[in-house]
Formats: structure tokens, sequence, C-alpha cells
């Protein structure tokens, strides 16, 4: 694996649309959310910056998954505004890789979290999950 550089970053960046919005996020018609950016969809945005920090240090057959976040959604964002979240690698704990993510719409930050990844085999990860969920029929 090619170590990826303290302080290295990405960004991922998506225009919020009504898939992307809190009001979307549930099934139920019962359960009212606002029609703004999605806290889940921002944690989602922010996961995707981070792993393309690590893209570079993958083996074929290797991939990132995320393991904690810790984040603060400070400010509403409408629909059609565009959201870009910055990862930036501040450094390791063992095995994980942790981030910093600032998250920004065009009216400034709206949030940021501290996000730790790790590098896992595909195939493993995987096979590991079809075994913990065997006895439900999945696999």
């Amino acid at each position: 694996m090619t170590e990826p550089e303290q302080n290295a970053t990405a960004v991922a960046s998506l225009v919020v649309g009504p898939t992307d919005l809190a009001s979307a996020i549930s099934a139920d018609p019962a359960d009212t959310f606002p029609d703004v950016f999605a806290t889940a969809r921002l944690v989602a945005l922010m996961e995707i910056a981070s792993a393309r920090v690590l893209r570079p240090a993958l083996q074929p057959g290797q991939l990132s998954v995320g393991v904690s976040v810790d984040v603060a959604h400070t400010a509403a964002t409408p629909a059609g505004a565009t959201v870009t979240a910055t990862a930036r690698l501040v450094g390791r704990e063992g095995k994980l890789f942790v981030f910093e993510v600032i998250a920004q719409d065009g009216g400034g930050e709206i949030g940021r979290c501290t996000h730790r990844r790790a590098i896992v085999a595909s195939q493993r990860l995987l096979d590991g999950a079809v075994r913990r969920n065997r006895g439900l029929g999945l696999g």
C-alpha cells in the first residue's frame, strides 16, 4: 500500500436535489422533515470526499470503508444549492485513517466532522456480511 500523505485532501460536490432533502429520507408519510439538505446525505458526501483521499492507496481488490463519523450539521441548505465537502487526512489511529471534513454551500460552512476509515479487502468484507446474516435468509 502506498501511504497517503498527511494533509492530503479531496473534494466531493453535489447539487441538492429532491432525493437529497430531509423530507425525502423516510418512506413513512407520518414522519415530517423539512425540505432542506438531509444530514444523512451530508454524511454520505463527507464519506465520499474522505474515500477519494484514500483512493490512490488502494491495491486491487481493496476499498475503504467508514468506521465512525462525529458530525455537526450547523446550517440548512435549500434544494438547488451546491454543497462541497473537503476532506483532509489528519492522521492515523492504528489501522484507521482520520479525516477532518468541512462542508460548505454558497452561504458558507454548513457542517464539519471527524471521520475514520479503514482499508479492507472487498471480498472479505462481503463474505463477512453474508456470514453474519445467513440466519436471516439473506445468504
